[in-house]
């Protein structure tokens, strides 16, 4: 019961530091050798392994989509060490052309910090393009 307190903190905390685009305090909840698994053919997508490579992706990110809005839906703690949670995304690109999608992110937690994310998303049709600028 501890861990899931602790775990659905640290999301909200997490996720709304993507939200204020801090990347400090996200990065502070990822292992140094953590990975990263993005889906999909856009330049996002891809294995990113190691903090620095993980680091370069949220930059990325964060240049793309000057506005990032994530409201969690659900999260699902198994474990001290495992976790899903269920977002929806609101995202403006650089460009001024908003979208919106849904995902899951599955989470590996070692030391209280995300050793393995991988992410799936979804209704990603038409909002594929906002990355067309990078």
């Amino acid at each position: 019961m501890i861990a899931e307190l602790i775990i659905k903190k640290a999301a909200k905390d997490g996720f709304e530091a993507i939200n204020q685009h801090d990347l400090p305090k996200v990065m502070s909840s990822y292992q140094d050798d953590a990975t990263l698994i993005y889906p999909g053919e856009v330049p996002g997508s891809g294995t990113f392994k190691g903090k620095a490579a993980i680091e370069g992706w949220w930059r990325q990110w964060f240049d793309q989509f000057p506005s990032t809005h994530f409201d969690i839906k659900d999260i699902y703690v198994k474990s001290i060490n495992a976790a899903v949670i269920h977002f929806d995304a609101q995202v403006t690109n650089r460009d001024g052309r908003a979208g919106k999608n849904s995902g899951v992110g599955v989470y590996e937690i070692k030391g209280s910090k995300i050793f393995r994310e991988q992410l799936f998303i979804f209704d990603q049709g038409e909002d594929k393009r906002m990355w067309e600028t990078v």
